[in-house]
Formats: structure tokens, C-alpha cells, sequence
């Protein structure tokens, strides 16, 4: 089908269906979790380890082909740790792990099939997990492209933007876009210029839920239950 024909209601009773199955599945092998989180596709979100948390409007979408996995496996006095700050989204395939801590900023937004580790988990010589370990690092308004692979050790500075399908082994600078394989900064971002982020979507306008529901509203507009099975059964180029 090249659009959505789900009635305005059906997308609503799903949207809060999945609500509820979140919050009873999904909230509570949090650590701590902010206000107004949104799992969309929760079935297809694997969690692993203890200390998980989140901020304020986090939100995750996962599918049944590109789940998303954040494991977090403790060791020496348990020191694992993966910590996401406020208004941070992630994309479906995302996948993180963390032995020692993985940090993440406010308004952090990650595109399908990131990895992100702290170790290594097996060493050349030493082939017995975890191997090495160091820290990750990722400051405020982060923004991780499509298949992008950040390694242990790494800090990412503030504003900064990492391209599709590069490799981070190394510290990238605040304000800066990096990419490639290893990935090296390319040019700067202007520090002083205004940068919106995706706490704007929270604060100061319009409450998010509204925002969605009137987007759907006007998105689904004139679809009916008839409509929609008629598309699902017998699809044609109007479709």
C-alpha cells in the first residue's frame, strides 16, 4: 500500500494498546525512567543488565525486522551502566552494550542500526570476555547516523553529527561532522549559531500528544474500516 489507510480510531486504540502493554512490560526493568516515554513495536525491544535509565520523552522504535537491544552486562563491583539523558530517540536496529558505562546526552537522536559499545569483549591474545573496557561519552544534541559503529573510549562533543555507516574509534570534537571509516571530522559547525533540538517538540508549544494526535487526525483523514480492509485485501494502484 503507498499510504496508510488505518481509521483515525484504529491508530489511536492501537497507540494506547501498546501504551499500556509498555508499561507494564517495558517500564519496569528500568532503573529510572523520566515522563512520557513512548516504545513503539515494545515486543521487539530486548533488555538486558540492571542499571538502565532514561530522562523525560524517551523514544524508541523498534520492528520485527530491526528490533533494538540495550544490554548491559556489569563487571568489577558491577560498573556497568547505560544512561540516556532527556528527549533522546532511537531509531529500530539500534543496538547497545555497555561493561563498564555508556553516557548519553539530552536530545541525542539515533538513525536504524547504530552500535554502540564500551569493550571490546574479546581481546586478540585474551579471547575471554569482556575483554577491554573504557568509557562512552555521548554530550547533548548528538545526532548518530544510519549504521554508524562508536567504539569504547570514544566522547562525542556537543551538536556534533556523525555520518551513515562510519566507524567512531576516536574523540569527536563538539560542533564538528564526522565520518568515514575511521571516522575524521570534515568540517565545523558554527558554535554560536541557533540550534533547534528535539526538546523543542516538548517544551514551550503545542503538548507532544497533542501534536501527534492532531498530525494523525489530518494524516488519516477520511479513512474509513471499510476502506482500510478493501486496501489490505485487494490492494491496486490507488492504493
Amino acid at each position: 500500500m503507498r499510504r496508510d489507510h488505518h481509521p483515525y480510531w484504529v491508530e489511536k486504540f492501537a497507540e494506547r494498546a501498546y501504551s499500556r502493554l509498555a508499561e507494564h512490560f517495558i517500564h519496569p526493568q528500568f532503573e529510572s525512567l523520566g515522563r512520557e516515554p513512548r516504545f513503539v513495536g515494545a515486543r521487539y525491544l530486548d533488555l538486558r543488565g540492571e542499571r538502565l535509565s532514561a530522562g523525560d520523552h524517551f523514544h524508541v522504535y523498534a520492528t520485527r525486522e530491526l528490533p533494538v537491544s540495550f544490554a548491559v552486562d556489569p563487571f568489577e563491583g558491577g560498573q556497568g551502566r547505560l544512561r540516556f539523558g532527556s528527549h533522546c530517540i532511537v531509531a529500530p536496529g539500534v543496538r547497545i552494550r555497555s561493561a563498564i558505562s555508556v553516557e548519553i546526552g539530552d536530545n541525542c537522536m539515533f538513525a536504524e542500526s547504530v552500535y554502540i559499545t564500551d569493550a571490546d569483549w574479546h581481546d586478540h591474545y585474551h579471547r575471554i570476555y569482556p575483554g577491554k573496557r573504557a568509557a562512552v561519552t555521548l554530550h547533548n544534541n548528538v545526532w548518530v547516523g544510519d549504521r554508524v559503529s562508536i567504539c569504547k573510549g570514544v566522547t562525542i562533543g556537543e551538536n556534533s553529527i556523525i555520518g551513515a555507516a562510519s566507524v567512531v574509534t576516536k574523540d569527536v570534537p563538539a560542533n564538528a561532522i564526522a565520518v568515514g571509516n575511521p571516522a575524521r571530522v570534515i568540517t565545523e559547525l558554527d558554535a554560536a549559531a541557533h540550534k533547534t533540538s528535539r526538546e523543542a517538540l516538548f517544551v514551550g508549544g503545542m503538548p507532544y500528544q497533542a501534536f501527534k494526535d492532531e498530525f494523525d487526525r489530518r494524516r488519516l483523514a477520511g479513512n474509513t474500516l471499510l476502506g482500510w480492509a478493501r486496501a489490505r485485501l485487494w490492494p491496486d494502484t490507488r492504493s
